[in-house]
């Protein structure tokens, strides 16, 4: 889903726009899915109603298990435990409709609910994006100065943080929700994905959306390129740190205490540059469906199993959640 950041204004134009309808007839799109084969919905409403419910059980029980365990009280399982709340938020503001379409064999979205779901797909996922970054920041702190840890990530401060990360996203989000009440559409209302995409959205515009197109680079900027950037230069500083070490065993001590929080980075960012940095004449909507299943539905389902498979500290937690006082795996 992320990808509409990273798309050129250019393929938001160009397209052949039907004969113009006054915008407040529009009162509903066609989200046509990822397949229209009548034999293949029962299957992905099976693969998908599987993901969604893991994706969501998985995510509550970082969540309860931060919240239960006083020693997980820490600035960096707080984090860790938003992170999973804006996980659970940012699949259940599509995959629960897409799976409604599916079971009622409709692909109808109303105009109203395709905006509140584009407002909350643009706000959780760049909060996702926000959260990364200052995750990033709490190992570099905990690395590379140590003596200062409990003072730069203070209970206040990392509210604090939190706090600024919600307006940055919830601001923009908003606002560019917006802009697009102000679009007239045509009468041409399907769209090639299984969510309201922006960027497919302006396509079915009969109206100027410059301000639109523009809204979307600013975001872009906002949410992926500058959190982006604050991650690199986290992880380069912890590098050099640790490599500063001496001992085999210090270097991987202190390296493991960020190793969960970099295969997610890698994967996020990875499999992003992977889908969208490529030539825009190799771009197609297929592409675009099977990266959005990537960023709101797999990431989110495997991040509990990353951050708890091999972090001691989180099975524990989820042991005595569930009673058992052993070590248990999620």
């Amino acid at each position: 889903m992320e990808g509409f950041y990273l798309r050129r204004s250019h393929e938001l134009q160009g397209m052949g726009k039907p004969g113009r309808v006054n915008q407040t007839t529009v009162s509903d799109f066609l989200l046509l899915g990822l397949s229209e084969r009548p034999e293949e919905q029962p299957l992905l409403f099976g693969i998908f109603l599987g993901m969604y419910l893991v994706t969501m059980v998985g995510n509550l029980l970082i969540i309860l298990a931060v919240s239960s365990d006083p020693h997980l009280h820490t600035p960096m399982y707080f984090f860790l435990a938003n992170l999973s709340l804006t996980d659970a938020c940012f699949t259940s503001a599509s995959i629960p409709k897409m799976l409604a379409n599916i079971h009622t064999q409709s692909q109808i979205i109303s105009y109203s609910g395709c905006l509140a779901q584009l407002y909350f797909l643009l706000m959780f996922g760049g909060l996702d994006n926000c959260l990364l970054a200052v995750m990033a920041y709490d190992r570099y702190v905990a690395i590379c100065q140590p003596l200062h840890y409990s003072t730069s990530m203070s209970p206040q401060l990392c509210a604090l943080m939190l706090g600024v990360c919600w307006v940055l996203t919830n601001c923009p989000a908003l606002m560019h929700t917006l802009l697009l009440t102000r679009v007239a559409f045509c009468a041409q209302k399907a769209i090639p994905h299984f969510y309201c995409d922006p960027s497919a959205l302006l396509k079915l515009a009969c109206s100027d959306t410059h301000v639109n197109e523009l809204m979307i680079i600013t975001m872009g900027l906002l949410f992926l390129t500058v959190p982006l950037l604050l991650i690199v230069f986290s992880y380069v500083r912890i590098f050099w740190a640790v490599f500063g070490i001496s001992s085999p065993g210090g270097r991987w001590k202190a390296f493991s205490t960020c190793g969960s929080h970099l295969t997610v980075v890698l994967l996020f960012y990875g499999s992003l540059m992977g889908v969208y940095l490529l030539p825009p004449s190799t771009y197609s909507t297929e592409r675009e469906s099977r990266a959005a299943v990537l960023y709101m539905v797999i990431i989110p389902m495997l991040n509990p199993f990353i951050y708890s498979l091999r972090n001691r500290d989180m099975k524990e937690a989820l042991g005595k959640l569930f009673g058992s006082g052993k070590t248990f795996f999620l």
